[in-house]
């Protein structure tokens, strides 16, 4: 694989709680099941960036949500894991 290709640590965890949380995870949401699961507290920016940076691998794609009232009227932007991304997971799993 060329550089760039495999899956950093924390881009690992990401696409993994994506997984596990199903179409409609969000940033809160996927910082929050990290923070359930490893005992780790990330920041949300961290998240935010990190799934930024899957989306352009093409390993996660997004979409937003309907605004809501306990938002402000802000919407939410939803994510969920693609073909690829599986696929960088079972290959990462190979390699390690």
């Amino acid at each position: 694989m060329a550089k760039g290709e495999y899956l950093g640590e924390f881009e690992h965890v990401v696409l993994l709680t994506v997984l596990r949380l199903g179409d409609g995870a969000y940033g809160a949401m996927v910082r929050a099941e990290i923070e359930r699961v490893t005992d780790r507290s990330p920041a949300i920016g961290a998240v935010h960036a990190t799934l930024e940076r899957l989306e352009r691998k093409g390993l996660v794609s997004s979409w937003i949500g309907k605004p809501t009232a306990e938002r402000g009227g802000k919407a939410k932007r939803h994510f969920k894991v693609e073909a690829d991304g599986v696929s960088a997971l079972k290959t990462a799993q190979k390699t390690l």
